[in-house]
C-alpha cells in the first residue's frame, strides 16, 4: 500500500487492457482502446510502483453530463479503498471543472452486486432501463 500512486490522464491502452482482462473477458482491440483513451474527458489510474493496479475513466460534455466508465481494481488490490479513491477523484474533477451554482448529471452502469458501493457516494438507481447494441464496424 505504501508504494501506491495516483496519476491523471496517464493510463495507456496496454495498461487498460491488462486491467480489463484481470476482471472481465477479452478486451477490445488496442486501437479502440487507444482512441478511447485519447477521447476520454478524464482518466485516473493507480500504480503500485510501475504497475497499473486500478483505473477509471469518464466521458461526457464537460457541461451537462458525465458518464463514469471502466472502473477496475485488479483483484489482488480490491477491498483496500482503491475503488473509493477512484470515484472520489472522478467526482472531484467534475466539481473542479463544473459551472459554479449548477448541477451536473453523473451516470454509471453497475452490476447489481456493486450498487451498494456506488450508493455510498449518493448514486441511486431509477426505473430507466439500459439499452445497448454492439455495432459491428466494417
Amino acid at each position: 500500500m505504501n508504494n501506491l500512486t495516483i496519476k491523471h490522464n496517464k493510463l495507456t491502452a496496454e495498461e487498460f487492457i491488462y486491467l480489463w482482462e484481470s476482471v472481465w473477458d477479452s478486451a477490445p482491440a488496442v486501437e479502440q482502446v487507444q482512441l478511447a483513451m485519447e477521447n476520454s474527458v478524464f482518466r485516473v489510474s493507480v500504480y503500485d510502483g510501475e504497475e497499473a493496479v486500478a483505473m477509471a475513466r469518464m466521458i461526457g460534455d464537460m457541461g451537462l453530463c458525465y458518464y463514469i466508465k471502466d472502473v477496475v481494481v485488479h483483484p489482488d488490490y480490491q477491498r483496500q479503498g482503491i475503488g473509493r479513491g477512484l470515484i472520489n477523484e472522478l467526482l472531484d474533477f467534475i466539481k473542479s471543472n463544473g459551472i459554479s451554482g449548477t448541477q451536473i448529471f453523473v451516470e454509471l452502469c453497475a452490476m447489481p452486486d456493486k450498487i451498494p458501493f456506488y450508493e455510498k457516494f449518493g448514486f441511486s438507481a431509477n426505473e430507466a432501463q439500459r439499452l445497448r447494441i454492439m455495432l459491428p464496424v466494417e
